[in-house]
């Protein structure tokens, strides 16, 4: 089916088609070719890479689709964007503060993420977030800044409090939030056997609930977070044992992916209350941690749509700041310093998949007998009949009539009664009608409420070498949608509508949800497949979460990772390769030992050779194709 476009394709048309210049934050551009190119800007000017120009370098360097694709560029420039936005707020509104951003790391916990985040934001004081002793490890090792922050969040038993406290003695800038009760009295002992005194906060559960896909991490029914008389307890036990003055952060955590900006200033408003509440307690505070909650505009609508956002950067800075000093200022509270846990804005962007599509199911008919066998089924001519008179006014009664025989035929062949040919004709003038019906509904001013989904029902299926569970794992368990299209051809018009399977054999192994300009749609406008040739997709906004959430489906592994920096002259370094899992470590981490395997498969092959099955030669070579199978990608491969 082909999309209601101007017979003249441009690459303009894909561009509004796939809606790149509105989910990309300028980050992705279609060239004069028909690539999807990155766009890096330098004070030279902005500089564009194509996509397909990168896939050339990962084969020239041996590595099979899928690849995983890190730009580090985009990576500093969402650092140097929430920052210097920051900046620009605090500037301009005369606040008396600075703004000082932590990373979480859990929303994605790679190794050159991290140190690429220390690195770059180094400049800004830029920290790290940690929910565990492992990710504590991580930042302790990261962080060379000693004005950064590490927070640390989550329950925290004796070995996490002591190996923040001796951080603390390091040099290090680590607050413990206090999430629960429970954690006050070990924080408590393990400073006196210490001798060191913590750096502390207190997480407050906001009443406030804010809108999205998760906000039931706000609200009175969130999981983590102290209530009011807990905080109070907190408070107290803090005075009794000398250590209020240890009390300098708060932390709120707003929400995650909030779409909607009044949400966020009704979230800051009540969490500025708690803030002035604890300094009027005599608490010397200083830091006020919003937490997450800022979000990235999958659908590129620009709405409060919980897939989208109806603010700017800019706009998300400057009204913090407003309503932080709105609330302080009334009551004479020094303004604090700013702290935010921007995750998902943070990496989303600088990572993408890249796949290739190794097969098609086409939903359409073949030929067409002029008419059916004298012999046939009854119920064969009639179907026949309603494509004969088809007429476009009367698409409703050809659709009703059509599954009727269908639905009829059908029965039939489960009581024997029609032959596995005769079926097949049946279908095949079953598509054949629906094809015309979605013809005739394409040219029509509305479609009737049974015929919504009938374009889906003709929908291809692209078969994509990828796990979704592995690489998308959101777009399967929780219904997240990421910007899908193909990373070239866009100066052709694109002529299929298609979901994508993948490679797995499980029925949810499929993306059947697109972006679309005020939600999703069902399928996603594609191109006829070339024989001989590579037709390559990329999944973007992929940075948060997906690297880490995987799991083993079908024993896919980790694809293949390449990370890159475009340089200011138009070329592009390769500052990483990472190969992908093999098929021999799948299986260690399920318990197997490639050795056994591969032994065991020798002593049958040995059998088969006492047996005269096969000869030696043969034994031999099939065990080396059994080796490289296990040294082999999980994944799909093109060479044989």
């Amino acid at each position: 089916m082909t999309p209601k476009t101007s017979p003249a394709w441009t690459t303009e048309d894909s561009a509004r088609l796939y809606r790149i210049h509105e989910w990309s934050a300028g980050y992705f551009d279609v060239t004069e070719t028909g690539d999807v190119a990155v766009k890096v800007n330098f004070p030279s000017g902005d500089v564009r890479v194509s996509l397909m120009d990168i896939v050339a370098g990962v084969h020239q360097r041996d590595l099979q689709m899928p690849v995983l694709l890190r730009i580090e560029n985009l990576l500093d420039s969402q650092i140097a964007l929430l920052n210097e936005s920051f900046r620009a707020a605090i500037a301009q509104q005369g606040y008396r503060g600075r703004y000082q951003g932590v990373f979480p790391i859990k929303v994605n916990q790679q190794r050159n993420v991290i140190e690429e985040i220390a690195r770059f934001g180094a400049r800004y004081n830029h920290g790290l977030e940690a929910g565990s002793k492992a990710e504590l490890i991580v930042a302790l090792s990261a962080l060379s800044d000693s004005q950064a922050l590490i927070v640390c969040n989550g329950y925290k038993d004796p070995e996490f409090i002591d190996l923040g406290l001796r951080a603390r003695k390091l040099g290090y800038r680590c607050v413990f939030v206090i999430e629960t009760p429970t954690e006050l009295p070990i924080i408590l002992e393990r400073s006196r056997a210490l001798g060191i005194r913590p750096l502390i906060g207190v997480r407050a559960k906001l009443a406030t609930t804010v809108g999205g896909h998760w906000n039931k991490t706000s609200g009175d029914r969130s999981i983590f977070g102290l209530s009011t008389s807990q905080l109070i307890s907190i408070v107290d036990a803090l005075k009794e044992n000398d250590l209020l003055d240890c009390l300098q952060l708060l932390h709120c955590h707003l929400g995650s992916q909030i779409p909607n900006i009044r949400d966020i200033r009704q979230a800051v408003m009540e969490a500025c209350r708690y803030y002035i509440n604890l300094v009027q307690e005599g608490a010397p505070m200083g830091f006020l941690d919003l937490g997450g909650g800022l979000a990235v505009d999958y659908l590129g609508s620009k709405t409060n749509n919980v897939l989208s956002m109806n603010y700017s950067m800019d706009e998300y800075c400057a009204d913090i700041v407003e309503v932080i000093m709105q609330s302080l200022d009334a009551e004479e509270v020094p303004h604090p310093t700013i702290v935010t846990e921007s995750g998902r804005s943070t990496v989303a962007y600088y990572s993408l998949l890249l796949f290739n599509i190794f097969d098609v199911t086409y939903f359409e008919p073949t030929p067409l007998p002029q008419a059916p066998a004298e012999d046939e089924h009854t119920l064969i001519h009639s179907l026949y009949s309603v494509l004969e008179r088809f007429k476009p006014a009367k698409i409703q009664q050809s659709y009703n009539n059509t599954i009727y025989y269908r639905d009829e035929i059908r029965e039939l062949f489960k009581r024997g009664q029609i032959s596995l040919r005769s079926r097949a004709l049946a279908e095949n003038l079953v598509l054949e009608i629906f094809r015309r019906i979605v013809v005739a509904l394409d040219q029509a001013d509305e479609t009737p409420p049974e015929l919504e989904g009938l374009r889906e029902h003709l929908a291809d299926i692209y078969y994509g070498n990828l796990s979704i569970f592995q690489s998308l794992p959101d777009a399967w368990a929780i219904d997240q949608v990421f910007p899908l299209m193909p990373i070239h051809r866009l100066d052709e018009r694109p002529t299929r509508e298609a979901i994508i399977a993948d490679i797995t054999c499980d029925s949810d192994g499929r993306i059947d949800h697109f972006i679309d300009l005020h939600g999703t749609r069902n399928t996603l406008p594609l191109h006829l497949l070339n024989p001989d040739e590579d037709y390559y997709l990329g999944a973007f906004l992929v940075g948060a979460y997906q690297e880490t959430l995987g799991d083993l489906h079908n024993l896919f592994g980790d694809t293949n990772v390449v990370s890159i920096r475009v340089n200011e002259d138009g070329s592009f370094d390769v500052t990483r390769e990472i190969q992908g899992d093999s098929i021999a470590d799948i299986l260690g981490y399920v318990q197997y030992n490639p050795k056994d395997i591969f032994e065991r498969f020798r002593d049958t092959a040995e059998q088969a050779v006492r047996r005269g099955a096969i000869s030696v030669r043969e034994r031999q070579e099939i065990l080396e194709r059994f080796s490289a199978s296990l040294r082999g990608y999980t994944y799909y491969e093109t060479d044989a």
